[in-house]
């Protein structure tokens, strides 16, 4: 069975936040997870770029409002 989007990112989040009970949420921002701040963010960016192969821009990241617009543009930039 292939894992979705959602839950290999959910894993990368697991990781990085040192956190087996962290659940994703498409609502979800920086402010629902303790310790995400500002160096766990590029951490954690630089984690989701390794786990799908792909590059983000500044503005990309910038950009993103919460996890659903990430989980958004990964499926963009992976469907090429």
């Amino acid at each position: 069975m292939t894992e979705t989007i959602e839950q290999r990112l959910n894993r990368v989040f697991q990781e990085i936040f040192d956190d087996d009970s962290l659940e994703i949420r498409p609502e979800m921002t920086a402010d629902d997870v303790d310790g995400w701040d500002s160096i766990t963010h590029i951490v954690l960016i630089a984690a989701v770029e390794r786990e799908f192969k792909v590059d983000f821009t500044t503005a990309e990241v910038t950009g993103l409002k919460n996890v659903g617009d990430l989980i958004a543009l990964i499926e963009k930039k992976t469907s090429k």
